[in-house]
């Protein structure tokens, strides 16, 4: 599923027009990714959690030449599936 099959999906469940459900969406996936630049956690009861974790710095191998590399340190967003969406996947 794409952002515009998501966005046909909420249109069609919540009786919206296809605009006010890509609006929705477009405000709804902005305030997650807000939230998240401040180092916020995002849970979603039922759905499951995002997170910002940080991964330190490695070494790691280019795979083509064989040598040895630095990978720096970074920040990742991490998806924690909640108990509901879990059994419905299972």
């Amino acid at each position: 599923m794409n952002k515009t099959d998501l966005v046909n999906a909420i249109a069609e469940k919540a009786n919206l027009t296809k605009v006010d459900a890509k609006n929705a969406l477009d405000a709804c996936l902005e305030a997650i990714a807000g939230a998240l630049e401040s180092d916020d956690k995002v849970a979603l009861i039922g759905f499951g959690t995002f997170a910002v974790t940080e991964k330190g710095a490695r070494t790691g191998i280019n795979p083509r030449t064989k040598e040895t590399i630095n990978i720096p340190a970074r920040k990742v967003v991490k998806f924690k599936p909640g108990a509901e969406l879990a059994s419905k996947v299972n």
